[in-house]
């Protein structure tokens, strides 16, 4: 069995069965992932003025399944699927960003023709964990990724000051991002100030603590001529924008406000110079309503899609 004969169900379908044919293809030619990578069409790559559009679904390899009041919304891979399906099909959709597990999938439907790939590198900082700061790098490596010809890799990079794992951290992305750098690969660092006393990590979300973590993300490895930030929206995201020149992309964060909500606050910080785009995952792949197609068109229309003129 072949990627060539995969076919599936259009999303929707409630069958259990309707991805067993996944499980048999990683059964029976495992190296069909790789053929597939290999045979994609690729995406033309980012330009200046046209923002990119990116879609999350690394939360569940961290562990991370709930969104809002259901605490197991992410853990029905089937369901993730169908709506990744969908939210890749909105050909203003640039991308995804994934985990292994997710990404092969994604490869095997053929869900990513043309479409930047980004692969999410350390997951082991378990929410909860006991030294959840020390985020072992448990996923993708750049190896990989530039075996399957993505277009680079993300890593979460938490700083907190009270915690003795900080140190550690900022060494492993630091080495992450020289991977990536050395096979001309785009390094996404999603850095936060954030403080691990109490029961779980929690990320400070002033200004204030952003402009100072993106001061110290964007210093991380050998070299930032391929880094971007992935930084979330807060109050005066002007002051934010005014810490880099790195192209950022805006996260989609903790869906904890009504998804208009969320895409209003987009909405602003979408327009200042050096944004890039967005990758957001959860709000717009479990929308309040959800109509997944609905709320990637909304998200879609928020971004600049023609290319500025170079004078």
């Amino acid at each position: 069995m072949t990627n060539e004969t995969l076919t599936l169900s259009e999303p929707g379908d409630d069958s259990p069965a309707r991805y067993e044919a996944l499980t048999r293809i990683r059964l029976e030619d495992p190296d069909a992932v790789l053929r597939a990578a290999r045979a994609r069409r690729p995406h033309p790559g980012p330009v200046c003025g046209r923002q990119n559009f990116i879609i999350a679904a690394d939360h569940p390899a961290r562990g991370a399944l709930a969104v809002k009041d259901d605490v197991h919304a992410m853990a029905d891979r089937r369901s993730l699927l169908d709506r990744l399906r969908i939210a890749l099909a909105n050909p203003m959709v640039d991308g995804v960003l994934a985990s292994p597990d997710v990404l092969d999938d994604l490869l095997l439907i053929g869900a990513l023709e043309g479409k930047l790939l980004f692969g999410s590198m350390n997951r082991g900082g378990l929410p909860g964990l006991v030294n959840e700061i020390d985020d072992r790098f448990t996923g993708h490596t750049a190896e990989a990724l530039a075996e399957i010809g993505a277009d680079g890799g993300k890593m979460l990079t938490r700083i907190a000051f009270d915690s003795e794992h900080t140190t550690a951290a900022l060494e492993a992305t630091a080495r992450a991002v020289d991977s990536l750098h050395e096979r001309r690969m785009i390094a996404m660092v999603e850095p936060f100030l954030s403080t691990a006393r109490g029961e779980r990590v929690t990320n400070v979300l002033t200004t204030e603590a952003v402009i100072q973590s993106v001061a110290i993300a964007q210093g991380l490895g050998a070299r930032s001529a391929r880094t971007w930030m992935k930084l979330p929206v807060v109050e005066e995201m002007e002051r934010v924008m005014a810490a880099t020149t790195l192209p950022t992309v805006l996260l989609g964060g903790d869906p904890s406000s009504s998804t208009d909500e969320a895409l209003e606050s987009w909405r602003s910080a979408l327009r200042l110079p050096g944004v890039q785009g967005l990758t957001v995952g959860r709000t717009l792949l479990y929308p309040d309503d959800g109509d997944v197609a609905s709320a990637v068109e909304t998200a879609a229309s928020l971004l600049t899609h023609t290319t500025q003129e170079t004078r």
